[in-house]
């Protein structure tokens, strides 16, 4: 029973005002990647340092980086540092030490292919293709400059 004097009306409770929506700010839209056909290379691998005295340089690279060769022989010395190797390479046939005396090789998925579509899109061959062991394969490119650009792949 209601109450003598209570209004019988229900009274309503006025609407909550909606918050304007704050507007968020718009997304920044990340570059699209480009697609680029052939086959590509993808990460630094190596770094290839000819020397003329490979003992010496062997002890000047185990100072410098604190490290013990994991390939140490006489036609082949190498370092792993971080995921990537340096290398020390006797062989002076194709090059001499000094300035331009390295070569950085980027890993490559077909080395065959990488090749082809380094000299298709105007590299020029400075080394074929060649096994230097366990299963690795490299080459060398000179790009339109003439730097030297290697490609590794490895098994």
């Amino acid at each position: 029973m209601a109450k003598k004097g209570a209004s019988k009306k229900a009274t309503k409770k006025p609407a909550a005002k909606a918050k304007p929506a704050k507007a968020k700010p718009a997304a920044k839209a990340k570059p699209a990647k480009p697609v680029i056909s052939g086959p590509v290379i993808r990460t630094l691998r190596s770094v290839i340092y000819n020397v003329d005295d490979l003992p010496k340089a062997s002890l000047f690279y185990r100072a410098l980086t604190g490290r013990v060769p994991y390939f140490d022989q006489p036609f082949y010395v190498g370092f792993e540092i971080d995921g990537q190797e340096l290398g020390l390479d006797p062989d002076l046939s194709l090059r001499q030490p000094g300035p331009g005396g390295a070569v950085g090789y980027w890993r490559v998925d077909d080395i065959a292919s990488s090749l082809a579509h380094a000299l298709a899109v105007g590299g020029a061959t400075v080394e074929a293709v060649r096994d230097v062991g366990d299963g690795i394969q490299v080459a060398v490119v000179a790009d339109p400059s003439g730097n030297h650009v290697g490609l590794i792949q490895t098994a």
